[in-house]
Formats: C-alpha cells, structure tokens, sequence
C-alpha cells in the first residue's frame, strides 16, 4: 500500500476511534448511566466531538487528503483507496464549514437536550422540554447561516447531516408522488377493520419470555450474542455499530403488547447485520461509520428484517410453532396466517415506531411538514404541541392524550435529529427497491424464508449493500444495484398489494 495513503488512513482511523467513544457514551447514557450523570456527560461528549472537529478540519488532514488524492490518481472509484480518500475529502469540506467553537457548543447542548427530553417525556410535559429544544434549534438555525444554502431552503442543511445532498425540493416531491395512495389505501382498509383482528398480540406477555422470543428471532437472522453483540433496555431502541465484532442492540418492553420489543428488536437488527457486515478491511476504518453515509440505506436495512422478512407470510410459517413453545397460552388458538394478519393490521394509532408499514410514512410526512414550518418561522416551538394535535387530526383522524403520546414521543429532536426522521421514510422506499432485485436473484426468497433460510437474504445483502461501508452514498448504491434513483411507486405497490391481500380488498 502506498505511504502517503496509509498515513492518511491512519490519521482517519484515529478519527472514527474519536467518533466511537462518543458512541459508547451515548450508548451508556441511554442503559446504564445514573440520572446524576448526565452533566458530566454532555460535557465528556462535547469534548469528544471538539477533538474530533479540530483533527479533522485541520491543516494536516487536509494536506494528507491531496497527498493521497494524487498518490492513488486513477485508482477504480469503488477501490478501497479511491473511496477512502473521496469520502475523506467530502467529510473534511463538511466539517470544515463550521468552527469548532460551534461544535463543542452544539453537543454540549444535544447532550444536556436528551436528558430533559427523558424526564420531560416521563412528566408528559412539553414545557419542561421546551428551553432545550429551543437552544438546539436556535443552534441549528445558526448552523444554517453559517454553512449557507445559496438559492436552496435552510431547512436543506437540517437534511445534510442525514443524507448529504438530497434537498428539500426532492424531499417534497418525493413525499407528494406517495402521499395520496397511502391516504387512499388506508381509507379502503379503515372501511373493512373488522376483517383483521389483531387482539392475539394485545395480551399479557412476560417480559422474560418476550426477550427470550426476540433473541432467538435474531439470533436467527444472524446476530452473535455469545461473541460480538449485547442485549439491552432503552427508552427509545436504537442499535450501535462500535465495530465490526462490537454491536449493541437495545429494544423496550411493554407488558401487555407483544410488538414493540418484537418488531423493535428486528428492527435494530437490521442496522447491526448491516454493521457487523463491513468487509474486514474497512472495519475500523473512516468507511465504517454506519450512520455516517446515509441515512436512508440504513433504515432501508432495519425495515427489509423488521417489514418485508418480520411481517410476511412465510416467516410466521418458520416462526409460528417456535412462539407457540413459548407463548403457548397466547397463541394457543392461533394460526401462523392469523398471526400475519394481525402482524399486519393497520391502523390509525399515536406512536411511530409501532406503526404499520400502509401509515409509517405518513407519520413522517407529518414531521416533514412540521419541521419546514418551524425553520421557516411559520410555527414557534411553544406552538408545536398544538400543530402536531392538528396535523395529526387531519391525517389520522385521532387527537394525542397528552404529550408524551404526541410531540414528546421521539428522541430525536433533544438530539438535533431535526431532519432526520425523512431517512425513515426514504428508508422504506429503498428497502422495497432492493429487496425487489434480491427476489430477482432469489425468486424463491419466500420458500426459503418460510424454511428458516435468512441466510441467503443475508449473503445478497452483504454482497451488494454491507461490504461496501459507506463507500457509496445513497445515490450511488441505488443506481448501483437497481439502475435507478430513489423511486416511491415501487413501495406504494407492494403497500398494495400487501393489504389487498390481508383485508381481502
């Protein structure tokens, strides 16, 4: 390997080790941290993430970035020394577009943001949120001025940090090209409710045996819960990729709903098989930042496990006599397609990640349009509560009870995810984009589903999406394996096919 390019990777790795720490403290700050902690906390991460900036925006990163560019001149794009050096040199102009008085003083915030979000949402009391919230706004709407978004919308650089260069304009017309087929479909099935019957997931479930279920689902799927993954509690589930043999899923019991722990946990495992499917030669590397690249791919994994694998036909097939065994009292006068079906029942409820695949997208829209509206200065903060009650009358017909169940639901904003919710959405799309062509490779997918055979699945995906880390953007890793962009009619006609065939439509 070339010198001038191993030094430059060395540099990076140094980097991604900075960036990993922060992880493992937002990991902790979310499982096993006392409450007392928390201002210790924002300020160990604030300093993480200022010595990262610094190394990364300084002189010497960027004299590294041209040495290398012109050592490895003509190196294949999809190289591991082109790619290293393209997004190196991508993350350096980014970083580079705010001073790193701005970033210690951004985390700081996010850090102390998360603390009062929890207690905040515990209370069921916005106001307690509030101050917070506004601080990190205000801070993302001075990032804004700062970077700039020439003849753009500010709101476009909210979206950068999730999927850099998708701009607000495409976010709309994307949304709008799906918007009224969701709102249609969901209309026919509200007429037809009685015809699914999801109260077979409505009962008491030991948590014990609710863990013991989701494990061994994902244990299934891949995960190695013996050597390189770990089984946790949070109040909000997410999942984190420290390395390739480090991975930490966390998930949230409900006593008396079998979903959210269930459809939780297969959804974080999605991101960790995504993570832990890094080629070897770039774990560790500035091009093993799961959440670094896209956004939208990302989730496109943790929906292809959690919908398109976790809520078909032939996976309560493989799965049904395995959650009999352990919830024979439960599922005792049930069926694997009884269970698919109320898997699958749609319905106008308050919380997104409980949410079905026909009106997860619109729960999105309605952030979207929300979020806009504030960076424009069209809604104040201490108005939001009242918007979101509204907007979500409108597309759902219900009204929250209070706000823990509405605004106060996700984590996201406390951690300056404003923006970040769109990746879900795009997400979606792109999980039914790439499945599709793994059916092409596979048309027998479902059989083999229906077997216990995920890894086929598995192999297709690490072969075409894991291995490459974030060497491509989405943009790129679409075109790559599709020959297409980002496209919403695929998803709005598996969507409709799917409930045409549970509802009998």
């Amino acid at each position: 390997m070339t010198s001038k390019w191993q030094a430059l990777q060395t540099r990076l790795a140094e980097l991604h080790d900075l960036n990993m720490a922060h992880w493992i403290l937002q990991w902790d700050q979310n499982t096993y941290m006392p409450p007392g902690g928390a201002e210790a906390r924002a300020s160990q991460m604030a300093t993480l993430q200022k010595i990262r900036h610094e190394r990364l925006t300084s002189e010497e990163t960027a004299r590294l970035i041209e040495e290398a560019s012109q050592e490895i001149e003509g190196a294949p794009f999809d190289s591991l020394e082109a790619s290293l050096v393209r997004v190196a040199r991508d993350d350096y102009q980014y970083a580079s577009g705010l001073p790193t008085e701005f970033v210690e003083r951004y985390a700081n915030a996010t850090a102390t943001a998360f603390d009062v979000w929890r207690k905040a949402k515990a209370a069921k009391d916005y106001s307690i949120f509030l101050p917070a919230l506004r601080r990190v706004t205000d801070l993302k709407m001075e990032e804004a001025q700062i970077r700039g978004y020439g003849d753009g919308h500010p709101y476009d650089v909210f979206l950068d940090v999730w999927e850099r260069g998708i701009s607000t304009a495409e976010v709309r017309r994307i949304f709008d090209a799906q918007r009224q087929g969701l709102i249609d479909l969901l209309d026919q099935v509200e007429s037809v409710q009685d015809r699914v019957d999801d109260s077979v997931l409505h009962q008491p479930f030991d948590i014990d045996a609710q863990r013991k279920l989701s494990k061994l689902v994902s244990t299934k799927f891949g995960f190695d819960y013996e050597n390189w993954a770990t089984f946790d509690e949070a109040p909000h589930p997410f999942c984190l990729q420290i390395a390739r043999e480090d991975i930490r899923l966390t998930t949230r019991f409900r006593p008396d709903f079998l979903n959210p722990a269930f459809y939780g946990t297969l959804h974080e495992t999605g991101h960790g098989l995504h993570g832990h499917g890094f080629a070897p030669e770039i774990d560790g590397t500035f091009l093993s930042d799961m959440e670094s690249y896209s956004h939208a791919v990302c989730e496109s994994q943790s929906r292809t496990w959690e919908n398109l694998v976790g809520r078909s036909r032939a996976f309560w097939e493989w799965l049904y006599p395995q959650a009999l065994e352990i919830f024979p009292e439960q599922f005792g006068a049930s069926s694997p397609e009884q269970l698919y079906k109320a898997a699958n029942k749609a319905r106008n409820q308050f919380l997104r990640v409980e949410a079905d695949e026909l009106t997860y997208n619109l729960h999105i829209m309605l952030r979207f349009d929300l979020e806009v509206a504030i960076v424009e200065g069209q809604l104040k903060l201490e108005d939001a509560p009242e918007a979101w009650n509204d907007t979500f009358q409108q597309y759902f017909g219900i009204t929250p009870a209070d706000d823990a169940e509405g605004i106060m639901q996700d984590v996201h904003w406390s951690v300056g995810g404003m923006g970040a919710f769109n990746g879900y959405a795009l997400g979606n799309l792109l999980a039914v984009q790439y499945y599709n062509e793994a059916l092409k490779a596979y048309p027998d997918m479902p059989d083999r589903i229906a077997k216990g055979d995920f890894e086929t699945l598995l192999g297709w995906l690490t072969e075409n999406i894991y291995q490459h880390g974030r060497k491509f953007n989405a943009e790129q890793l679409t075109e790559r394996i599709t020959g297409t962009s980002i496209d919403a009619q695929p998803f709005v006609e598996y969507l409709k096919a799917k409930y045409t065939d549970v509802y009998g439509l």
